[in-house]
């Protein structure tokens, strides 16, 4: 942070729940839970009740109409058998003639109504429903789904669509290198048995160096020391397949970082989708050298020279740039993230100046990541698509990537793949003609997600449940129906605005979700069917009764 930033000398504290849109930092906690300022104010706060559920709200009402009902046949019984009576006493002129046994007959017809209005009212029905959703929530909890909001559950038994992101959620978000097209060559990465004198071999040594550079210099990620003595990289999953890689190919965070001072940094975000970093040279006093990664399609428009299989940098003309387009293309065939790796050196280039470029940089490599698949993810796929419920991918990967994963997912059949540009570029009738058609959605944006539930919720009335784990998803969890927040991926922003947090952030327990928040619906279902049956019976009986014979089944 520079001088520059206006900041609490005496108090440089962060308070708990403030969210951190860009860069990174080094924090030392110094409270947690209830004794954080956060913590202190929820402590003031008197905690209400829940509201009722929208189907509670419904079963209300028909309890309230079945207790109308009830209330009118017990005032018709109480008027018949009255009537009867006074009629069987007009008949034996005993009309002005009472007695206690009189007067307990009467008091016995508004028992028999009270009786009736008893047996009308379903008051079971409440603690029925709150049953039924308190144990598919416990259940849920073993499916490692945590419900916040107890509507969730019945709200998902209704849901026709669901919006969900690739990462994570339909793979295992596990990430290695598994190919990297350096110097014209392509070469695959076997985890485990992978020798890197092979990389080594084929390309020169300045090269080989400027991609160690590349790699341990422009990360967010970093290399500690575990317990077993083991360097062990933490950050993010694709930084860290990425140091990981560096980390087999022999490099060493230590060695660039001691001599190599990084003078800026832009660390990657949503809108952005590359990260760069700008270090000083030893060797000059006045030249800078500049490292960009990021999405494919986005650094190779930022290039404009190439490194050649010879090692030199050469210009990037339109041969060698569809190459590296068909390259691109065919990692990302093959189900691969694909990150592009260039670098610019800058003559003239001092700290108090220095600025990271947007152009003219030389392409180093291009690496192909593996995310695979998590197992039983096409099983639950076809599950949802059997029981009625739309499955579409909104991801932030390459178009060609997408479409892969979704095929293998089993959610890309005959329908439409499209890129976040193109359809927030879409009219609102271009919008109505694509989207019951699309199926995949890359290179999307968090607002494009929004966008998407928005439309599906107000022009299409679906009930649409959407899965995020970012601070920008946030907008989509609160839009939708049900919200689902990853809980070991998910920021603490999108699991405050989430329904259910997914504890294993896997789309298998979106599913049981589902399935429990279906089965509510139909053990409610089977009550009232048996509520009303029973409480019908009991109406007509009585009242029967009470008109033929005078007297009740009570």
């Amino acid at each position: 942070e520079s001088e520059a930033v206006n900041m609490d000398k005496q108090k440089p504290f962060l308070l708990c729940g403030t969210t951190v849109q860009d860069g990174s930092a080094k924090m030392l906690v110094t409270a947690v839970g209830m004794k954080t300022e956060w913590g202190r104010l929820m402590e003031t706060l008197n905690e209400g009740g829940d509201d009722e559920t929208p189907l509670q709200v419904k079963l209300n009402g028909v309890a309230t109409l079945i207790g109308k009902i009830g209330l009118g046949f017990a005032l018709v019984t109480f008027l018949v058998l009255t009537g009867r009576f006074l009629l069987v006493k007009i008949s034996h002129d005993s009309i002005a003639k009472w007695s206690l046994d009189d007067a307990s007959k009467l008091l016995n017809f508004f028992a028999t109504a009270v009786i009736i209005i008893v047996v009308a009212v379903p008051e079971g029905l409440p603690l029925a429903v709150t049953l039924s959703l308190a144990f598919a929530m416990k259940k849920l909890m073993n499916d490692k789904a945590l419900v916040r909001h107890l509507s969730a559950c019945e709200t998902m038994g209704s849901a026709g669509c669901i919006c969900t992101d690739k990462t994570g959620t339909l793979t295992t978000n596990q990430m290695v290198v598994d190919k990297i097209w350096i110097c014209e060559l392509t070469k695959a990465i076997k985890t485990g048995n992978f020798d890197e004198s092979v990389l080594k071999k084929s390309i020169s040594v300045e090269i080989f160096d400027l991609l160690l550079q590349s790699i341990f210099q422009n990360t967010a990620s970093e290399v500690v020391k575990g317990e077993d003595g083991k360097n062990k990289v933490m950050g993010t999953p694709t930084e860290s397949a990425l140091l990981g890689f560096g980390l087999i190919l022999g490099g060493d965070t230590k060695f660039y970082n001691d001599k190599y001072k990084i003078m800026k940094v832009e660390p990657f975000n949503s809108n952005r989708k590359k990260m760069s970093v700008l270090v000083s040279l030893p060797d000059s006093t006045n030249k800078t050298r500049a490292f960009c990664k990021g999405a494919s399609e986005i650094v190779v428009k930022m290039c404009d020279k190439v490194v050649n299989a010879e090692g030199k940098v050469v210009d990037l003309n339109e041969q060698l740039r569809n190459n590296i387009n068909e390259v691109i293309n065919g990692f990302a065939c093959d189900a691969l993230r694909t990150l592009c790796i260039a670098f610019k050196d800058i003559e003239g280039s001092s700290e108090s100046d220095s600025s990271i470029p947007e152009d003219k940089y030389t392409l180093i490599s291009i690496i192909g990541i593996k995310d695979p698949v998590r197992p039983g993810v096409k099983e639950a796929v076809k599950t949802c698509l059997a029981a009625g419920i739309t499955v579409r991918m909104v991801t932030g990967d390459n178009i060609n990537t997408a479409k892969a994963i979704a095929r293998e997912c089993g959610i890309l059949t005959d329908g439409l793949a499209i890129e976040g540009p193109d359809f927030r570029n879409k009219t609102q009738q271009e919008m109505e003609e694509i989207i019951p058609k699309l199926q995949v959605m890359a290179r999307s944006l968090p607002l494009d997600k929004h966008t998407l539930v928005t439309h599906l919720r107000k022009d299409f009335h679906q009930v649409v449940a959407v899965t995020g784990d970012g601070t920008n998803d946030a907008p989509a969890l609160h839009e939708a129906d049900i919200g689902f927040a990853m809980g070991i991926a998910g920021t603490e922003v999108a699991k405050e605005n989430a329904d259910v947090i997914v504890m294993d952030d896997n789309f298998t327990t979106i599913v049981n979700v589902t399935r429990w928040g279906r089965s509510v619906y139909i053990n409610i279902q089977k009550f009232v069917q048996f509520q009303l049956t029973v409480n019908v019976v009991a109406l007509m009986l009585n009242f029967v009764s009470a008109c033929v014979s005078g007297r009740t089944s009570y």
